[in-house]
Parts: C-alpha cells; sequence; structure tokens
C-alpha cells in the first residue's frame, strides 16, 4: 500500500504491539523511495476515521487440528476484533484476507451487522492474477494483457473460466493459435495446477504467501479510495448461489464492493461453480454462522 501510495495514513494494530511497532518502523523507513505516508502502530481507538480496515488476524493450526475446528477459532478471533473495529471506524468498508477467506467474509458480514457491499474478501483477486501470470509465461507476452477470471471459492474447489480468458482483444483460443502455440487441454490442466497449488508451494519454502496477497490488497484498497469502479474478482454474499461468500467479478469502488456479476460460463464451468458453492456453504452450516 505504501508503495502504490494506496492510502495517506496507515495504523497497524496487532495483539503483540512490539510486532506492530516494529513493521510500522520498518514501513516507514521505505516511505522515502515511496509516496508521503503517515505510518503508525496503535490501537483500535486509532482507527478513527478510516476508509477501510484490513482484517488479516488469524490463529495457526494446531497439530492434528480439523479444518473446521481451526475455522470455529479464527471466528472467535473475529467476534473479539470486529466490534471494537467498527466502535472506532463505523463507516470503514472492511477487508478481509484472513483464511478461509470466503467463510471468514461472511462470518465477518453477519458479526459486522454491515450491508454486503461493506465487507469485501480478497478471494480469488490473486488466484485470478497466478492465472493471468502463467498464461502469459506460456504464451510470451506481459501478463496486463491477458484478461480472464478465477471464481467461486479461494481454494481447492475454485473454478478458472477458460471461456472468459482473453487476450488483448481477441479470445485465448484464436490469440494462441495465431502464435502457432495453442494451449491444449494438457497446458490448461497443468496450467489450472499450477494456480491451484501456487500457495501451497511459496508455504512450503518460505512459511506464508507474503507480496502477491499485498499486492492484492493494496490494489483493492486503491480502487476504493480512488472510486475507481474497476471490476475484480472478490468475495461477497452471494444470496443467488446460497447463504455463503464467494468471488465473482464485482464492481469495486467508494462504497465497496457491488453484487457479483456472473460471467457468460460453458456449461461445466457453471456445474464446477455450484459444487464451489456448495463446499462454501457446507463450511458455514457446519459452524452454525
Amino acid at each position: 500500500m505504501v508503495l502504490r501510495g494506496a492510502c495517506n495514513e496507515l495504523v497497524i494494530i496487532d495483539a503483540k504491539e512490539e510486532l506492530a511497532d516494529a513493521q510500522a518502523q520498518d514501513l516507514l523507513h521505505a516511505t522515502p523511495f515511496a509516496g508521503t505516508v503517515q505510518i503508525a502502530a496503535g490501537g483500535y481507538a486509532d482507527l478513527a476515521g478510516a476508509d477501510v480496515v484490513v482484517l488479516a488476524a488469524g490463529v495457526a493450526q494446531k497439530p492434528g487440528e480439523t479444518r473446521l475446528e481451526l475455522l470455529g477459532r479464527n471466528i472467535e478471533v473475529f467476534r473479539d476484533i470486529v466490534p471494537p473495529v467498527l466502535r472506532a471506524a463505523p463507516d470503514a468498508i472492511l477487508l478481509v484476507a484472513t483464511n478461509p477467506v470466503d467463510v471468514m467474509t461472511y462470518a465477518a458480514l453477519r458479526i459486522s451487522g454491515l450491508a454486503p457491499d461493506r465487507v469485501i474478501g480478497s478471494g480469488t483477486i490473486l488466484d485470478t492474477a497466478r492465472l493471468r501470470t502463467l498464461v502469459a509465461a506460456e504464451l510470451g507476452i506481459a501478463p496486463r494483457s491477458v484478461h480472464g477470471y478465477v471464481v467461486g471459492e479461494h481454494g481447492d474447489s475454485e473454478v478458472v473460466c477458460w471461456s472468459t480468458v482473453m487476450v488483448g482483444s481477441s479470445s485465448l483460443a484464436h490469440f494462441s493459435s495465431m502464435l502457432r502455440h495453442p494451449l491444449d487441454d494438457d497446458s490448461r490442466r497443468r496450467i489450472e495446477d499450477q494456480v491451484r497449488g501456487a500457495a501451497d508451494r511459496i508455504i512450503a519454502g518460505k512459511g506464508a504467501t507474503w507480496f502477491g496477497i499485498g499486492a492484492a490488497l493494496a490494489r483493492i484498497v486503491q480502487a476504493i479510495g480512488s472510486d475507481e469502479r474497476a471490476v475484480l474478482t472478490v468475495s461477497g454474499e452471494t444470496p443467488e448461489l446460497g447463504a455463503l461468500a464467494l468471488s465473482l467479478p464485482r464492481i469495486v469502488g467508494r462504497s465497496g464492493a457491488g453484487p457479483g456479476i456472473l460471467p457468460v460460463l460453458e456449461e461445466g464451468e457453471r456445474k464446477a461453480l455450484a459444487r464451489s458453492a456448495e463446499v462454501i456453504g457446507s463450511a458455514i452450516a457446519s459452524l452454525g454462522i
């Protein structure tokens, strides 16, 4: 956020105050190479007037702990932190980064009582970026020239919508055939596997994902702050698919994220999206959120 100039004031809050202070100082030392941003560690009261609050708090999974048990503990964390956040910054938009992000986005929505457009999950914005990067590498072009979506759960059931992928103004199939480098089914499966497995590979090597998700969150904050009305694949309430939150293309601006815009999908992609919604809905139902 500092490097992109996505905000003019940044407050870092953590249960470990010394960690928040160290992060704030480290970031502050980067400002001569970026823009002018006020950066400080603080408490909930220091969020007064905040436009956006990023919720990245969560607990580590214990040995032998199930995914649902972990979810339950993370929801308790949100029950502790969301009310004081909103007491200090009642007009803020909540941006959820804690995994599993779709369930946690829905939990934040229920706990906060906010309107759905004011609770946004980072969702598949990073998965979409990974797809664009991998397709671009395959074709030898710039990632910014590739457009397409990953929708549904930010997780194993996510859906790569190949039918939506465009390169410039051409379909992927047409563009790749013109390069005499068509992406066959094997190539697409390999790219899908890399998109879904990216986080696991990074976590195995360094313990966590930092830079990709950091850039994705900064992109969302920038869209909100500048009222950009950018179309981004972020997670939000999707009542047409059930009592849940998942990622679809949404218009993101000053008021938050609008309703999901369902792309024109092929039949197999529509069925895969329905299955993805079932996965998320089942987790939410099991927790009684």
